[in-house]
């Protein structure tokens, strides 16, 4: 989670945007941004500092503030794409949990980096700002599983507190790893998401 924070190492890794050059991108920005400060960095640098053209750095992101949303967003993506494979046997809260544990694959070694993305979010007030549209997004990818199984309206209150609760509880657990830095970030998820399903059990949801 990316900020999650909870947004988004290797191209390979879960959890990250494709492409080399967008790679470089988020890494020359959140160094740019951590030592001359958000505002003060513009998309000229940023690319200049990859080795690409301010065209190149457009065809990735669409503003400077989206290259620490990437690997978020890109969360969302997968997120979305797993839900659409679930088990149709699976309790849904439990399907909620393996797929968030399935998106997110950051270890130990990640911490540094989130916690610069994390600090960026929550202390400059266009990127603060900016928050909203992206965990709504994660959040919806929840609810409309949710609504899917339960034969509710997405927008109705079973399918919208799981959204909400679950992206809550993701970013606790987050914080709390962050923080830590002693384990795998499912370690934290995975125990904050089996004690929230003990209040959304599927005989709850069908009442």
């Amino acid at each position: 989670m990316s900020e999650s924070p909870l947004a988004g190492g290797s191209n390979a890794r879960r959890g990250r945007p494709p492409g080399t050059s967008a790679r470089e991108l988020e890494l020359v920005a959140l160094r740019l941004f951590s030592t001359r400060g958000f505002e003060e960095t513009t998309v000229d640098e940023i690319a200049s500092g990859a080795g690409v053209s301010r065209r190149t750095f457009f065809r990735y992101f669409d503003s400077k503030s989206e290259v620490l949303w990437s690997a978020f967003d890109h969360e969302v993506e997968t997120i979305r794409r797993l839900f659409a494979d679930v088990a149709a046997e699976l309790p849904v809260m439990q399907a909620v949990r393996e797929v968030v544990l399935a998106a997110n694959h950051y270890q130990a070694e990640d911490v540094a980096e989130l916690r610069t993305r994390m600090n960026l979010i929550s202390s400059v007030p266009a990127l603060a700002a900016s928050a909203t549209i992206h965990y709504d997004a994660w959040e919806r990818a929840v609810a409309e599983f949710v609504a899917r199984r339960t034969g509710l309206a997405a927008d109705s209150l079973y399918p919208l507190a799981i959204g909400r609760s679950t992206l809550a509880t993701c970013r606790a657990a987050y914080e709390q790893w962050a923080v830590k830095a002693d384990a795998e970030l499912a370690h934290y998820l995975d125990a904050a998401l089996r004690a929230l399903a003990g209040g959304f059990s599927d005989d709850v949801l069908r009442s």
